[in-house]
């Protein structure tokens, strides 16, 4: 809209009305190019926006040698001083108008998916910052000698014959930061899913190359309606200004406060140093937040009711997720009664692989109890997979799955940790997930056969190389002399290799029966065993509780994404069972 704003100068009878058509025609159309992603849309962003700093740092100097050179006395502090004597409350209402000189710059670090921090610092630095300086310095010495073209400063600041050629490349800017926003809110939103704090929404990822580029259909429609239900209220930049102003010193206020437990948690910074970045920075930014509340009722309510209802919902999905993973915590099923059903498990059991998910890291799941009580015969191997996203950017793909073995050997049972990083992209379908899982169940079988019958064997280090020596042949020995090297130093190289350094003749057999067992297991399919559980608060909870376990967070697990598919499983592959937590 500011950018459209500026043909109300220049073509007669262009009102309010005609800047708001326009404008939400050209959010439609960006929001429409969103899905063909950021890499399709953004050759052109470095040029557009290099040729746009250009024109602000030209025309500010223009400005400022045909108005009033001596506006760059700017520079000297002391003037804040004067300015806030001679004017006193009315300078420090000022203050909110100043805050939106800095707006949008905050929006480089969106891409942040995109190019490195150094890049990032270089470009503000060296362009960004030095063309906003000569800009506003421009407007200020146009403003000294024609007072009354406040309204539109920059318009008119602009010569004549360059007026059309400045619009198109102002519009264009004004769609490329709006285009940083959406890719930023895109990012925010997968991470706060992947951290449990967001419903599961669908996720495209648009680039092959950048793990950051994403697209999230409901979000950006979601966009599109609230940009344009905005414009068409206001159908001012006044209001929607001091709304952004409230937004900017907000943003500034949360990530001084994040920094400073960062300072103190993570990097364990003096205290001293610790406690002086809040108050320099915090101080000033104290400040600025009284100056822009005062704008609340002027369409400052506007970024907190957005942000209560974010708030909201965020809270609840949280609140929601964490009683459910603890009412499993409680209720998973005991190893005593594993054991009292045998290694059958009450039933039949028939080849095949059973992937059951659940959000246990270790125990047996509640869950697994229905699925006895319901299917008259199991699958001769049970895996239940737990999907765990940690708080690194990336894990590497030899570590992404940790095993460990659920109850004896004879039940065929084991838990498998799957973990992803927050920038880590799930492009394999279900039948590669299926083979890097079983081929680390391999892995994991015959490194715990080593690890085994290294225990056992408990041989002093000469009478091993001694038994490495006589087991092998000499084409062996090499190999035997390799592997015993990293186990001198406790670790364990049965992983890369697949081969135990020494292993007994029995221990030998029940690995390879394990192994063809997991083989003919594989050979007869994957199945995935999902809980459909219904989340319901308990008779005697409070009725706030209720209200928010009952309907809120039920409504959300009903309208969000399903786990059958995030995981792109064909549904002939999928066995479901119903389930209630009272929590």
């Amino acid at each position: 809209m500011s950018a459209i704003s500026g043909l109300q100068g220049e073509i007669h009878g262009f009102g309010t009305n005609s800047v708001v058509l326009v404008s939400i025609v050209v959010l439609v159309a960006l929001f429409s190019i969103q899905r063909f992603g950021t890499s399709k849309v953004g050759f052109m962003f470095a040029p557009i926006l290099a040729l746009w700093f250009f024109c602000l740092g030209s025309i500010g100097i223009y400005n400022i040698v045909k108005h009033d050179i001596m506006v760059l006395r700017a520079f000297n502090p002391a003037f804040i001083f004067y300015f806030f004597k001679k004017n006193g409350k009315k300078a420090w209402s000022a203050l909110g108008g100043c805050v939106l000189c800095i707006t949008g710059a905050e929006a480089m670090f969106a891409d942040l998916g995109h190019f490195s921090v150094r890049a990032i610092q270089i470009a503000f630095t060296c362009v960004v910052f030095p063309c906003l300086l000569l800009a506003y310095m421009g407007q200020a010495a146009f403003l000294l000698k024609n007072p009354t073209s406040y309204a539109r400063v920059f318009y008119d600041s602009v010569p004549g014959s360059l007026f059309w050629p400045v619009f198109v490349i102002a519009t264009l800017a004004a769609m490329i930061a709006s285009q940083a926003m959406i890719s930023a809110t895109f990012s925010c939103v997968k991470q706060s899913m992947a951290l449990g704090c967001f419903p599961r929404l669908k996720i495209i990822h648009t680039s092959r190359k950048f793990m950051g580029q994403i697209y999230i259909p409901v979000i950006n429609w979601f966009l599109m309606v609230m940009c344009i239900v905005v414009v068409s209220i206001f159908q001012s930049t006044t209001d929607i200004a001091n709304a952004y102003g409230i937004a900017e010193v907000g943003v500034m206020i949360v990530s001084t406060t994040l920094v400073t437990l960062v300072m103190l948690l993570i990097w364990q910074t003096n205290l001293f140093w610790a406690i002086c970045f809040p108050i320099a920075f915090g101080s000033v930014e104290l400040i600025y937040m009284s100056s822009v509340l005062s704008k609340i009722f002027e369409g400052g309510w506007l970024p907190l009711a957005f942000a209560t209802f974010f708030l909201s919902v965020m809270y609840t999905w949280n609140y929601g997720s964490v009683l459910k993973y603890r009412s499993e915590v409680q209720e998973k099923i005991s190893l005593d009664l594993m054991l009292e059903l045998g290694s059958n498990l009450g039933t039949v059991r028939v080849p095949g692989i059973g992937l059951l998910y659940n959000e246990l890291v270790q125990g047996i799941p509640s869950v697994f109890l229905q699925f006895l009580l319901s299917l008259p015969a199991l699958h001769s191997t049970i895996v239940f997979v737990c999907i765990k996203h940690v708080p690194i950017p990336v894990v590497p793909q030899e570590e992404r799955f940790l095993f460990r073995r659920v109850c004896p050997k004879d039940y065929h049972m084991f838990r498998c940790v799957v973990r992803y990083g927050y920038k880590d992209v799930r492009k394999e379908d279900h039948h590669a997930f299926e083979q890097l899982l079983i081929e680390s169940l391999e892995k994991f079988l015959r490194k715990e056969a080593q690890e085994t019958a290294m225990e056992s064997c408990n041989l002093p280090e000469e009478d091993m190389d001694n038994a490495l020596v006589k087991s092998k042949d000499s084409d062996n020995n090499k190999v035997a002399e390799e592997l015993r090297i990293p186990l001198m130093h406790g670790q364990n190289s049965s992983e890369e290799t697949g081969t135990s350094s020494y292993m007994s003749l029995d221990e030998d057999d029940g690995i390879e029966y394990e192994v063809s067992a997991l083989r003919e297991a594989t050979a007869s399919g994957c199945t995935y065993l999902l809980g459909h559980g219904d989340v319901r608060a308990k008779k005697n909870s409070l009725f706030f509780k209720k209200l928010v376990i009952n309907y809120f967070y039920a409504f959300l697990r009903k309208n969000c994404r399903g786990g059958t598919a995030n995981m792109r499983v064909p549904h002939t592959n999928i066995i479901q069972v119903g389930m209630t937590y009272m929590v």
